[in-house]
């Protein structure tokens, strides 16, 4: 079901591309074809929305704004098309979830099973992936809605729900720090540390700090993922750095989680993303209520 104007859907093909004439080998229409929907659509736009160069096609600001728009209708073309289609067969609904791991791990799966449990007749897709990754889902319409943590105001999304994520010191329950009920950074830096890679929120907040305590702290195990941190600190091999989203669910038995004493690490959210200003289906609503609810009980 085709619903976008021709002349837009030339544009997000050059946009996507890069490359008229790209475009229209995907489109199976001449180059100059292209040229033509392009050019009156910046005479209705009353911008540019390319600038040309030898080596392809760039948007400009105009054209970043008339994409979003398009992106947008082109969203809701193919939910509109899912719902009729929906209608017409019985199929169930399908959402797609983007989530980072440390919401991947907790509070995500245990809101969309809870509303599996409610909504029988729809299907959720739950993604794994990192923040940057699932907001990008969000902003092209390829995921419904993202989990993520983020370090400040999001650009080109809806935030739906945000809350504070700071992280917390995890240590097993007999380690030299276990009965503490707050440490600093320099008490940290004194033991071996689990921590993601380089580019993840939470070590792009604790690089910052330790950089700016001139501190060097000793990472004995990078991993991207919650489970070996979790058995790193378990272990007694040293201490991880989590949100309180992990807390729960069983994940932290026999485990400590101590605040740390420094605002840098106080300044991650929780967040719930959606594509900005897009008509989001009741169903995909009544997920982001539930995985609001839940982050408001941890």
């Amino acid at each position: 079901m085709q619903t976008l104007p021709t002349a837009l859907r030339y544009f997000h093909e050059v946009a996507s591309t890069g490359s008229i004439s790209d475009a229209a080998e995907s489109q199976h229409v001449s180059a100059s074809a292209i040229s033509r929907q392009i050019s009156q659509l910046e005479r209705h736009v009353g911008a540019a929305i390319f600038r040309r160069h030898a080596r392809g096609m760039e948007l400009t600001d105009a054209g970043v704004l008339l994409l979003a728009h398009t992106r947008r209708m082109l969203s809701e073309g193919e939910q509109l098309a899912q719902d009729l289609s929906e209608l017409s067969s019985g199929a169930s609904r399908v959402i797609e979830v983007a989530s980072s791991e440390g919401l991947a791990a907790s509070v995500t799966p245990r809101a969309v099973s809870a509303f599996c449990k409610e909504h029988p007749e729809v299907t959720v897709h739950l993604s794994v992936l990192p923040s940057a990754e699932a907001t990008r889902q969000v902003i092209e319409g390829t995921a419904d809605l993202a989990t993520i943590f983020a370090l400040g105001p999001q650009r080109h999304v809806t935030v739906e729900h945000s809350c504070p994520a700071p992280a917390s010191a995890v240590v097993c329950a007999d380690h030299p720090l276990a009965e503490r009920t707050q440490l600093s950074l320099a008490e940290l830096c004194e033991y071996p540390m689990s921590m993601p890679a380089k580019g993840i929120t939470q070590r792009e907040l604790f690089d910052i700090a330790t950089s700016m305590a001139g501190l060097t702290p000793k990472i004995a195990l990078t991993t991207d993922h919650i489970n070996p941190a979790m058995e790193f600190a378990r272990s007694g091999a040293g201490v991880t750095l989590l949100s309180r989203f992990a807390r729960r669910d069983g994940l932290s038995q026999g485990l400590r989680f101590i605040p740390i004493d420094h605002p840098a690490l106080a300044e991650r959210s929780a967040q719930i993303l959606t594509m900005p200003r897009r008509r989001q289906p009741a169903l995909v609503s009544a997920l982001i209520q539930q995985i609001t609810a839940l982050m408001q009980e941890y």
